[in-house]
């Protein structure tokens, strides 16, 4: 079940003190939000369980950056990373995302936890001009080469200044 909304300018600030938190399967559908999901999101809770974690993906969100969340926590790594996500209402809200995979009890990935922070502001300013810059190159690229043209930019950026994608990260 994916809505179709029109975004909107409006920005929903998390509180210092609040945690999204979610759980999703293997194929990430969400299975699990706790209210402050619900209450950021703008969907009942009915709504999300069961849903693709991306109801929430914003358009301004480059490709690249889910393909890279996906391919380190299919690996059984964990991942940070600033997420623009859209509420139901074409609000938006930045959260600073890390997410980890959940292990049954023979060490096999069975789903994957996201908790989410209120970001720092100038964090928020540094990754929204990275984002546009690996935007603008997939939509240059067309919708085959999009991923690989976003992925250079990041990849050229980590190069240029010596660093890895958690480094750069954890320095914002």
């Amino acid at each position: 079940m994916k809505y179709q909304v029109a975004t909107s300018t409006k920005e929903k600030v998390i509180r210092e003190n609040d945690f999204i938190v979610s759980k999703t399967d293997l194929k990430g559908r969400i299975t699990y939000g706790n209210r402050i999901f619900v209450e950021y999101s703008g969907y009942e809770l009915g709504e999300l369980i069961g849903a693709q974690h991306n109801i929430i993906r914003h358009p301004d969100m480059p490709r690249a950056v889910f393909k890279l969340l996906w391919d380190t926590i299919e690996k059984g790594k964990e991942i940070s990373a600033y997420v623009k996500n859209m509420a139901k209402d074409g609000s938006f809200y930045w959260v600073f995302a890390n997410v980890t995979p959940d292990f049954d009890e023979n060490g096999k990935i069975c789903g994957y936890y996201s908790v989410r922070r209120k970001p720092r502001p100038e964090a928020v300013a540094t990754v929204s001009g990275l984002y546009r810059a690996m935007l603008d190159a997939e939509q240059k690229a067309g919708a085959r080469d999009a991923i690989a043209a976003s992925t250079g930019i990041l990849t050229d950026l980590l190069a240029k200044n010596g660093v890895s994608y958690d480094q750069l990260i954890f320095s914002l």
